[in-house]
């Protein structure tokens, strides 16, 4: 058996590594390229959290190796601590903390003395979260509820106003999840994280591949009207079927003006089943609240004449291969893994489950709300059709 000789990454090389890394790269096509297994470079990345650490430099107050040296010539010469201070226009006290906390006037040596000064320096900041134990159980406690950190951070700012005590960015969060040294949130918290990662993974653009289908009759969503649009009007939703193991499905929807969501349990994809389930569950809200529905080129909305003519309501469809057209509910899908993660059976699903799932959804701040929730949002728009 042959064995490879353990690496020493280079700086260079770490920095290859990095910039590899932002650039969405995966551990194994990192590995690939240095000839090394994945587990070679996520011990590499793992220790801050997959998080870059930022560069280091040295104070521009600091003592520099070329004052070191002279300070040693000095003492070799037999000077004094204050003539050595003249000469550097130091003051006399912090020559002497130099000399005293290296080695002394036998032992002093510049570069020694230099490489400790670089290591002592390295003392990280404790962060809010370290230094506040209520805003830490408050941040742990809305974890659990499978908030986001941002919707956490936004939350607080909303709730707290004039409490900046109680305020944290969503930075702090990540990387107290993420890097395990700092000893302020449990690693057992990154599990309720939508993505449940061990450390940050770069930003990447993924878009859903759907098979589509031949759509009669179709209503092109370039054909909507511009109230649609700028989200100024409620009652216009997103709609989309989410798949499951063994043939399993879920119509999601998502309300474009206060992105609340609703989801509803389909037995079949075919489109009988699925216009069905979709007819039943818009005669469950006020006309002024579902106006119109956008989904995508599926094949399962191919009866979307029989959906409009019982309910009233305008389908439109996207454009192929354009998802981003119907970006509410793209988001609330990815959103909604998080519950119902893929390849799993959607059909142990109870429709109380389900919308059990929505309800903590909707009680989940949104960024774009301004930190409100869906819900206080959408019954808001209940209370003015009322």
């Amino acid at each position: 058996m042959v064995y490879r000789t353990r690496i020493n990454y280079t700086a260079e090389q770490k920095i290859q590594i990095w910039d590899r890394w932002r650039r969405g790269e995966t551990l194994n096509a990192i590995g690939r390229a240095f000839d090394r297994p994945s587990s070679s470079i996520f011990g590499q990345l793992a220790p801050t959290g997959g998080i870059r650490p930022a560069p280091r430099k040295r104070s521009c107050l600091a003592l520099t190796l070329s004052e070191r040296e002279e300070i040693s010539r000095g003492l070799v010469a037999n000077h004094s601590l204050r003539w050595i201070a003249d000469k550097l226009g130091r003051a006399p006290s912090t020559i002497s903390r130099e000399v005293n906390r290296n080695g002394g006037y036998v032992c002093y040596r510049a570069t020694h003395a230099d490489q400790s000064a670089w290591h002592r320096t390295h003392r990280p900041k404790p962060c809010k979260l370290a230094c506040n134990p209520l805003l830490r159980r408050i941040v742990a406690t809305k974890l659990k509820q499978h908030w986001s950190p941002k919707q956490i951070s936004g939350w607080l700012k909303r709730a707290y106003p004039e409490e900046e005590q109680k305020h944290v960015s969503h930075e702090t969060i990540y990387r107290s999840l993420f890097i395990q040294a700092r000893g302020v949130l449990k690693k057992e918290l990154q599990q309720y994280l939508r993505t449940q990662r061990a450390i940050r993974r770069s930003k990447q653009h993924s878009i859903k591949n759907e098979g589509l289908g031949k759509i009669t009759h179709a209503v092109s969503i370039r054909e909507r009207p511009a109230s649609v649009e700028d989200r100024a009007v409620p009652g216009h939703w997103e709609g989309d079927l989410m798949a499951g193991s063994n043939n399993s499905y879920i119509a999601t929807l998502v309300e474009r003006h206060t992105r609340y969501v609703m989801l509803v349990r389909v037995k079949h994809k075919d489109t009988e089943t699925v216009v069905s389930a979709l007819i039943k569950h818009a005669k469950q809200l006020p006309t002024e609240l579902y106006k119109s529905l956008t989904w995508d080129r599926g094949s399962e909305m191919a009866n979307h004449q029989r959906f409009s003519l019982a309910t009233n309501i305008d389908v439109y469809f996207c454009d192929p291969q354009s998802p981003w057209q119907r970006g509410s509910n793209e988001n609330t899908n990815r959103l909604l893994r998080q519950y119902l993660p893929k390849g799993t059976d959607l059909s142990v699903h109870s429709q109380a489950m389900l919308d059990k799932i929505a309800r903590q959804l909707n009680e989940r701040p949104r960024e774009t709300l301004g930190f409100e929730t869906p819900a206080e949002r959408f019954n808001a728009c209940v209370a003015s059709t009322g």
